[in-house]
């Protein structure tokens, strides 16, 4: 069997080794299908894996990488073919099942999507599962019945990788977006994205209220903690936030008054072990959706053999937008 180039974690006595080497193929764990990975993306949790942050990786030794776009080589599944392009993201992928940061990946078949019409792999790797979640939590707002008429839609972290298409997204379906993001070297960038406001990040990080002045009817939320409590102290009757993220910190310091006196809804978004029919309906809205202008502005390439070198930035909050990683 041959070997390729990836991303390796292993267990050491302090903790975990990274390192950049030849991986030999028949290790590559069970799976129904074999894919010649040709783009991947860095993710929050991509960051948290590769410098050991966070107990992400349970297995070792562990490929990293939560997201890969490529083309089929072997499958015994009889859904995919030689040659077929697909997509993953999530399932445990690069924390209980080696991941993306390689350039061969064998995962079982049921785990992944057929590249949709219109989208390249890069395309969906500028996606990746920041955009898949951020469509995911727009996707539950509208499914709690909340659309632009009924006010503004707040969106936290929104310099990053969620936040960004969460921005793009909004916009194009017509909401007024106010984006909070702690970079205010970024406004225009934002506006770019389709941002009607510019939100310092400031206003949301002290102390929630119980109730606060009621600001808008919807959010998407990639920062948890003290944030999200404020968001919904602020949201309006009958508003909902979706949360996705964790970048300030688990916890929920708020109170249930948002709840029992004005309606308001916290919507809780999972992006790994979405089911196949929610999955596909999400990546074709992405791939009608999403305009090609804003994901390009939003979007850095890199090689693999530089993923490592950015796993600080990404916790750092220093990386805007999509980051595509190209194995060739």
């Amino acid at each position: 069997m041959a070997t390729f180039k990836a991303w390796v974690i292993d267990r050491v006595a302090d903790g975990q080794r990274l390192a950049f080497r030849d991986f030999d193929e028949a290790d590559l764990m069970d799976g129904s299908v074999t894919v010649r990975i040709t783009h991947s993306t860095l993710n929050y949790k991509d960051g948290l894996a590769l410098t050991g942050r966070a107990p992400i990786v349970r297995r070792f030794p562990m490929i990293p990488g939560i997201d890969f776009a490529g083309i089929v080589e072997t499958s015994q599944h009889p859904d995919y073919a030689p040659g077929q392009p697909v997509l993953l993201t999530g399932w445990g992928v690069g924390e209980t099942h080696l991941g993306a940061y390689a350039e061969k990946a064998r995962v079982p078949g049921d785990w992944l999507v057929p590249l949709p019409e219109g989208l390249s792999p890069e395309h969906a790797m500028a996606i990746g599962t920041a955009g898949f979640t951020a469509m995911l939590a727009l996707m539950a707002l509208e499914h709690h019945g909340l659309r632009p008429e009924a006010g503004p839609a707040v969106v936290t972290g929104a310099s990053g990788g969620v936040g960004s298409i969460a921005v793009a997204l909004l916009a194009r379906a017509g909401w007024h977006v106010v984006a909070a993001t702690g970079r205010p070297g970024e406004a225009a960038y934002l506006r770019g994205l389709g941002a009607a406001e510019i939100l310092d990040r400031t206003e949301l990080s002290g102390s929630a209220k119980p109730l606060a002045k009621e600001r808008w009817a919807a959010g998407i939320d990639a920062v948890g903690s003290t944030t999200l409590a404020n968001l919904l102290a602020m949201t309006r009757a009958d508003g909902a936030i979706a949360a996705c993220g964790l970048a300030q910190g688990m916890d929920l310091p708020a109170s249930v008054a948002p709840s029992i006196l004005r309606g308001v809804s916290l919507l809780g978004i999972n992006s790994v072990t979405t089911p196949i029919a929610k999955r596909r309906a999400a990546w074709a809205r992405l791939a009608r959706d999403l305009d090609a202008g804003p994901l390009a502005a939003m979007t850095t390439r890199v090689g693999l053999a530089e993923v490592g070198n950015l796993a600080e930035a990404i916790l750092a909050g220093e990386i805007r937008g999509r980051v595509v990683v190209e194995m060739a």
